[in-house]
């Protein structure tokens, strides 16, 4: 404060000496640490959590689900090879909240169920993903050897 110039009014006084509550702060760095875990990743370790499950208010050909832990990265590849299925009237994405580790889509089709879309989806991606690997492979191979000569 400005007109205080006692010098024992300025010192630090630790917290359990003036009565006041000491706050939950872990004790040594480990426990710190193990503290500072993000909850998704917590969820990632265990694999027999169910990732995705189908939405209340859906039907055979239209369907909400909710992906857990994924984001833009897997909404956006996956609603794009889904609306590239001539039997998908509508694929889109969404992020409920930036701070939840969630991703719904939404998938409606002429033909078919919106389960059959969304496995289809993911196997096509996951064949464009495999196919895009090799070829990477076999050009940084070719490249690679062609430096070597």
């Amino acid at each position: 404060m400005p007109g205080r110039t006692d010098e024992e009014t300025n010192a630090d006084v630790r917290m359990e000496e003036d009565g006041a509550p000491t706050s939950h702060q872990p004790d040594n760095e480990e426990e710190f640490e193990d503290a500072q875990q993000f909850p998704e990743e917590e969820d990632e370790e265990d694999d027999s959590e169910q990732r995705v499950r189908i939405l209340p208010g859906s039907t055979d050909s239209a369907a909400s689900f909710e992906f857990r832990n994924e984001n833009h990265t897997l909404g956006n590849a996956l609603r794009y090879i889904i609306m590239k299925n001539p039997d998908v009237e509508f694929c889109a994405y969404s992020i409920p909240h930036p701070s939840e580790p969630l991703m719904n889509l939404r998938i409606q089709t002429y033909d078919g169920t919106a389960v059959a879309a969304l496995s289809k989806g993911l196997k096509d991606l996951q064949d464009m993903c495999d196919h895009m690997f090799e070829e990477f492979s076999r050009t940084r191979d070719a490249f690679l050897n062609e430096m070597r000569d």
